[in-house]
């Protein structure tokens, strides 16, 4: 995309898929920050790279966006290579959100928000409804908040504002380092809640780095497990990770509950059977067909029952048995008999 096409771009952009093909990172020193790292993250869908300390997650988002040249391979995005564009203006469609925010004090929010678009040369009236309409849309009412300082808000909401900077210009990606590390881990909880409903909303290609598990099966489309050195060990959705670890060392790291953490991000139709008799149902709780099974299992432990009825707009399309839950071996999920 050329400069001309993103100044004239202020909302509504698609969003682009991101390959890395081979790519790899090795220091003046001989230090292996990325060894060879190969994956597609397609349009519109949340990416998390996890791993230990020094697995070069932070260096792949730097290398996405041109902050580090790589040594090898090739970064493309919407099947444009990024060594090919003007760094700057490659930034200025990549969204870059960090763990300690990075806002400038001196300005007010609302000028903060307005980064981007004023480099872009948006005129003042255009940056301050874009900059009001991202403070709405991350939780901050902007007549409260716009005319504030980030001295005077809580981490929590710098964190929302540092999102909206990023979204700002509506760019094509949007990479998140480590972006609710900063907070106690009831702030960190609802930060995370509010960005799947803001995710919902604008649907954006982003790549998120963090170190919690339990964060990445939350919120990611798809994780990329690192080990040290910037090796890729497996990629997959997060109901495949936790139930089909592709080593012992991905075993390990995802941890021996991984099981329970499954059930939060397994819909209820993959445990679902067929219904029985149907004299059956009435007696029986309830779960929505668009939910979990962790939802089930919530249910189940409620109403101390060992079977749910699977519903969709209030009609039963077949049932769940607790077993089913686990994959208990040797014990056969039934129908409801």
């Amino acid at each position: 995309m050329d400069a001309t096409a993103i100044k004239d771009s202020g909302a509504g952009r698609s969003a682009a898929s991101i390959t890395l093909a081979n790519l790899g990172k090795v220091y003046p020193d001989g230090t292996v920050a990325v060894g060879d790292i190969s994956l597609e993250v397609p349009a519109g869908e949340l990416v998390v790279l996890i791993g230990p300390s020094g697995c070069g997650k932070s260096t792949v988002l730097r290398m996405i966006n041109r902050l580090i040249e790589p040594s090898k391979g090739r970064i493309l995005i919407d099947g444009r290579d990024v060594a090919a564009q003007d760094p700057v203006e490659l930034r200025r469609q990549i969204g870059y959100v960090i763990q300690n925010v990075g806002l400038f004090p001196h300005q007010t929010i609302r000028t903060n928000v307005g980064t981007v678009p004023r480099l872009l040369g948006w005129d003042r009236k255009r940056i301050r409804s874009r900059a009001d309409e991202l403070l709405d849309l991350v939780g901050l009412d902007p007549a409260r908040h716009g005319g504030r300082y980030p001295h005077e808000l809580s981490g929590g909401q710098r964190q929302r504002v540092g999102v909206a900077r990023a979204l700002a210009a509506d760019p094509v990606v949007l990479l998140m380092d480590e972006p609710f590390s900063a907070v106690d881990p009831i702030v960190r909880s609802r930060l995370q809640e509010e960005f799947l409903r803001l995710q919902a909303t604008v649907r954006k290609t982003i790549v998120l780095v963090t170190h919690d598990i339990d964060e990445a099966v939350r919120l990611g489309d798809r994780i990329a497990v690192l080990a040290e050195g910037g090796l890729l060990l497996q990629y997959a959705p997060p109901a495949e990770l936790l139930s089909r670890p592709a080593s012992p060392a991905v075993r390990e790291f995802v941890g021996a509950d991984r099981g329970i953490r499954r059930l939060a991000v397994t819909p209820v139709r993959d445990a679902m059977r067929p219904i029985g008799h149907v004299e059956e149902i009435s007696r029986l709780p309830t779960v929505d067909l668009s939910g979990t099974l962790h939802d089930a299992l919530a249910v189940m432990l409620t109403s101390d029952s060992l079977n749910v009825i699977v519903v969709e707009d209030g009609t039963p399309v077949g049932a769940v048995s607790r077993s089913a839950l686990f994959d208990m071996p040797n014990e056969e999920a039934t129908a409801i008999a």
